[in-house]
């Protein structure tokens, strides 16, 4: 069956009426079949996939028109029904509606009316299909372009994705070191109407300040030495498809102007040309910084955040979704195992356990390379806890192991209490709590969004 393919089964006793009917519905979908009473309607049903049942409440043989509904929705709970009779009243159209009816005609018949009310049904249908799709894809591990997780705070983060993909809006991406920025802005390539297009993905904290200009921009030949020949940078290599932009706020302060101007205009010169290029990019841009705490030391330039950071998106840490470690980790394992070619690897228990409960400062990226070399350097066809790196086993519950804990993990915790019980005692009214914890709105929001506070 093709996605445009709607087949209806219209049952009523008076052959006008039937006949009428599938005249008038036959530019409307796929297949369209008659009965003449409740019998052969089930039969019918039984036999063929109807997506849509226009049903006569009063028939003049077997059960009526609302037991109908309720035998038909019994058996395939998705269908739609319209309910027709000559005898509307508001009881028969109530019991309809309870008995599962999609909608409720009254006879006369006006045709114009039944089209419309079909084609609601069809669009009804193509929903179901689209949320059929969307909970298929959440079901298969949770998986979305490559991105694994189905505990909550990833769930939202495919909300997001799927409510912006589609969009031309500017988005930051937000996280710390390996929780997979760059597969978030893959992901809102693939799921976009430019998916078809080329996606390029540059890291300007690993990009010398020399070399930063002719790699966005471009260059023509001779405009420096080694210039043997023109390259285009970036912005020419995306157009028409999604440039992403790692690390921005590593860029140096006149690259940022000149971001600044490109995503002003759209347009853009080479390094050593006079004529200007247009660009067609849409631009998606990470960050594992505070902008905010870069913007007040001046290290970063307020306007260019804000033509970036139209749509934020927040990415957890490992430490914030360990619902989804297991996940991750039998991924990894499978994924390894057929990269080099080893047999799969069961985790014990105790290791997983273990393996929930480690700190991950290197997040999805850390988790990623410790199952790679589990599977390369263990013999055995178990992990067991003793086979972790030391980093992930829990230190003794001593005075000096407590204090090598990691300042920046006892801050960050700090914070994100201190801040959750401000707003417990502002009931969440968000200029009263900056204004206790003495901070702006918007930096309390940023934090807010970082630690998942809403």
């Amino acid at each position: 069956m093709s996605e445009f393919d709607f087949n209806v089964l219209i049952v009523d006793d008076e052959p006008n009426i039937r006949s009428g009917l599938a005249k008038g519905l036959a530019d409307e979908g796929g297949r369209i079949d008659t009965a003449e009473d409740a019998a052969s309607a089930l039969e019918a049903f039984g036999t063929h996939k109807y997506h849509l049942v226009i049903a006569d409440v009063r028939l003049n043989c077997g059960i009526n028109g609302i037991d109908l509904v309720k035998k038909m929705l019994y058996s395939r709970p998705q269908t739609a029904i319209i309910v027709i009779t000559a005898h509307g009243t508001v009881e028969t159209a109530v019991d309809a509606m309870r008995a599962g009816a999609f909608d409720f005609i009254a006879k006369p018949l006006d045709l114009n009316l039944v089209r419309q009310q079909v084609r609601k049904a069809k669009e009804h249908y193509k929903l179901q299909l689209e949320n059929r799709r969307l909970r298929s894809q959440l079901a298969h591990a949770g998986e979305i372009s490559n991105i694994i997780g189905t505990s909550s705070v990833m769930q939202d983060v495919f909300h997001q994705i799927r409510q912006v993909a589609a969009t031309e809006a500017t988005v930051m991406i937000h996280g710390e070191s390996g929780t997979g920025k760059e597969l978030i802005a893959k992901a809102l390539h693939d799921l976009s109407d430019r998916s078809s297009g080329p996606f390029t993905a540059v890291n300007l904290g690993a990009m010398p300040e020399t070399l930063l200009e002719s790699e966005l921009f471009g260059h023509e030949k001779g405009s420096f030495s080694g210039a043997n020949r023109q390259k285009p940078g970036c912005f020419e290599q995306a157009s028409g498809g999604t440039l992403f932009l790692d690390e921005v706020t590593e860029m140096p302060p006149k690259s940022q102007v000149d971001l600044l101007r490109v995503l002003e205009t759209r347009t853009f010169r080479r390094v050593g040309g006079e004529q200007l290029q247009q660009t067609d990019a849409r631009v998606l841009s990470a960050t594992n910084k505070s902008v905010l705490d870069l913007i007040d030391d001046g290290s970063f330039r307020e306007d260019l955040f804000y033509r970036l950071n139209v749509i934020p998106i927040q990415i957890p840490s490992l430490r914030q979704r360990r619902d989804d470690i297991p996940l991750l980790a039998e991924h990894f394992l499978r994924h390894f195992c057929e990269r080099h070619n080893r047999e799969f690897k069961q985790v014990a228990p105790e290791a997983m356990q273990m393996l929930s409960a480690a700190h991950w400062p290197g997040n999805v990226r850390q988790l990623r390379n410790v199952m790679e070399r589990l599977l390369v350097t263990l013999s055995d066809n178990t992990i067991h806890a003793a086979d972790l790196p030391v980093e992930l086993k829990p230190r003794a519950a001593t005075k000096s192991a407590a204090q090598m804990r990691p300042l920046a993990d006892a801050v960050e915790e700090c914070e994100r209490e201190t801040i959750a019980a401000a707003l417990e005692a502002c009931e969440f009214h968000r200029e009263r709590t900056a204004k206790q914890l003495s901070i702006s709105v918007r930096t309390l929001h940023y934090k807010m969004g970082r630690y998942g506070l809403h």
